[in-house]
Formats: structure tokens, sequence, C-alpha cells
């Protein structure tokens, strides 16, 4: 009988952008990341060890935020997928919370979304697949993955994993076993926001 291997990803959010210094939601709007956002990811790198591999959504947020940890950690190049971009969040994209709140009472309070924006189903389908991609490169290894906030918190939803805000360079684990299931793991926080700031 084979031994079942486990492929551990550690998935962060990236770095600050432009559009998150403005409190603005980003969905798949592609704006860059600030000279913060760029600090940031270097202050992440100093806290990471090796991996076998350096994954990215393709918004350049993401991308740029893994090309330079992936630079100060000699590990790459960095692996873009698009399964592993943001949640599409429809006329949400480029407004403030407080627009998104006057539109569309309540909505944010009780996780709702917009009519033109993806479905919760759809984002953890894409990201799921996008894992399996990942565990297939390498398998049985530790992958970091730069991706997107609210990927994240809607996949640990699905996974009844305790729902939590994450800033940028947060995330957590995720376990991708042989036959393709996800398990959430534990919370990481590689940048402290009051010394970097903190932003949506």
């Amino acid at each position: 009988m084979s031994e079942v291997s486990v492929t551990r990803l550690l998935v962060l959010r990236h770095g600050e952008s432009e559009w998150n210094a403005l409190g603005r939601w980003q969905g798949q709007a592609d704006p860059p990341l600030t000279e913060l956002g760029m600090r940031q990811a270097v202050a992440a790198a100093d806290q990471l060890g090796s991996f076998d591999a350096i994954w990215a959504s393709s918004l350049q947020r993401a991308a740029h935020t893994a090309a330079i940890i992936s630079e100060l950690l000699g590990i790459g190049p960095v692996v873009v997928d698009d399964g592993l971009i943001e949640a599409g969040f429809g006329p949400w994209q480029g407004l403030t919370i407080h627009e998104i709140e006057e539109g569309w009472p309540g909505y944010l309070a009780g996780h709702r979304r917009p009519d033109d924006a993806e479905q919760p189903a759809t984002i953890v389908e894409r990201a799921s697949t996008a894992f399996a991609r990942i565990a297939d490169s390498t398998r049985g290894g530790e992958v970091l993955v730069v991706s997107h906030a609210g990927l994240i918190r809607t996949l640990r939803r699905a996974l009844d994993a305790p729902d939590m805000r994450f800033t940028n360079l947060g995330g957590c684990w995720f376990y991708v076993f042989d036959d393709g299931t996800v398990a959430a793991g534990e919370p990481v926080q590689l940048v402290d926001p009051t010394t970097f700031g903190d932003t949506l």
C-alpha cells in the first residue's frame, strides 16, 4: 500500500496595492503595489524559510509580491495561475466600503454579494482546481502561494474553518491530499500591521 502524501501550501495575501491604500474594493481589477506593499513583501521574505516552489495569482499585486519574495529567497521562477485570482465582485469593484453599504445595505455583514459577482461555489471550484495543479507539480512538498484575501476567506468558509480577516502578507496553510481533498490549516501573519500599516 502506497504512502499518502500531503502537499502543504502557505497561501498569503499580497502586499498593499494602490487601491488598498485608497480603501477601494479590488476584486479582479488590477492596480499595482504601493511602495509600502513592496516593503511588506521584503519584510515577509525575512520571516520565511525555504519552499519547493512559489506560485501566484496573475493579478499584478500578487505576482509582484511573489516575485520580490522569490528573488530574496532564491526560489523560482514564480508560476502564475489564473485560478488563484481574487473573487470577482462585479459592481463593487472600485468602490469603498461606505459606498457599498450605501448601495447594498447589509450585504457585507451577511456575506452576500451583488448579482453580477462571482459566486462562492465558483471561487471554491477554481481555487481547489488550482491547488490540485500545484500539488501535482510538487507532490508532498511545501509551496508558497501569493493570492488574495477574498479567495482565502471564501475557501476557508467552504471548508468550515473559522472566518477571519487577513491583512497584507497574512494568510494560512492549506493541505492538499492525493485524492484532491483540501483542508484548511493554521493562520499565519508575516508582517506586523502596526509597523507597516493595515489596509483592506
